[in-house]
């Protein structure tokens, strides 16, 4: 299984799980710029990832091109750029392929943001500060209003993260709680983020993680992924054992984790996971 919908090389070229175990802690290293990243035949696009668990260098490309190198910690910059280098064409090819079956979409950012996952549609009104720095939020109802420095595209797209993260946080939790009770599988924490490689995870402190792109997904593939991780606190694993304890709380896991595979499509283009 690969986590979200990529494909991804290392040494041995081994493959990586949709949904996490267990959570993992990296740190977002720069190397490449971010200017060009519909250009395959450039070194743009891509973003290094500094993993403590990462064991040899390995590259993912998701479908909307974005390149992401995973190295283990003090892993010299030019290895870095060697390895990227001996698979330039490899990269290129599963650009093209992603572009072949997944037209670009252009960047716009949102007037409307439809949450299905908990069946929500929010209006966004944008609302320009003479002299601002920054964009803050403030949410009432079916709409959420940035305001600030809004003609600048990525500070609004975090403004928008932020409020995706508070609305989750508000949203999840009672769900979750609900589940774990009817499961008879408790957590300690929940945390929600924007993570790039799993939809959620379950460390092994009792604290589960959750992706704010599942709002994007319909409901039941929100319970399925709280279900799948709630399961994790009885088996730390994917187990036989644990599948037949996702089975008897959701039948239809085997389809829903196979939908998750494409599921990205549901997540607009100014979120930024692909």
């Amino acid at each position: 299984m690969t986590p979200f919908a990529l494909v991804a090389i290392t040494l041995k070229e081994r493959k990586l799980r949709r949904i996490g175990t267990v959570q993992n802690t990296a740190t977002q290293l720069p190397l490449f710029s971010d200017t060009n990243a519909d250009d395959p035949d450039s070194m743009s696009g891509f973003s290094v990832r500094e993993s403590g668990r990462a064991k040899r260098l390995s590259i993912k490309v998701f479908p909307r091109g974005r390149v992401e190198v995973v190295v283990p910690r003090r892993t010299r910059p030019a290895e870095v750029r060697d390895f990227v280098e001996a698979h330039t064409d490899w990269i290129r090819t599963a650009r093209e392929q992603f572009a072949a079956d997944h037209p670009p979409e252009p960047f716009a950012l949102p007037e409307l943001i439809r949450l299905d996952g908990i069946e929500q549609q929010i209006s966004v009104l944008y609302e320009p500060e003479s002299g601002a720095k920054t964009v803050r939020y403030r949410s009432s109802g079916q709409t959420v209003v940035l305001f600030g420095k809004t003609a600048d595209e990525d500070l609004c797209v975090g403004a928008l993260k932020r409020w995706l993260t508070g609305i989750a946080k508000r949203e999840y939790l009672p769900q979750l709680r609900s589940l774990s009770a009817l499961t008879g599988n408790s957590f300690k924490k929940m945390h929600v983020r924007g993570q790039r490689t799993c939809w959620g995870s379950h460390s092994s402190t009792g604290t589960i993680s959750l992706n704010y792109c599942l709002m994007f997904l319909d409901p039941a593939h929100l319970r399925y992924v709280m279900i799948h991780e709630l399961c994790h606190a009885r088996h730390m694993n994917h187990s036989q054992r644990f599948w037949r304890l996702v089975g008897q709380f959701e039948p239809n896991y085997k389809q829903l984790d196979k939908d998750l595979n494409s599921s990205w499509k549901k997540i607009p283009t100014w979120v930024g996971i692909y």
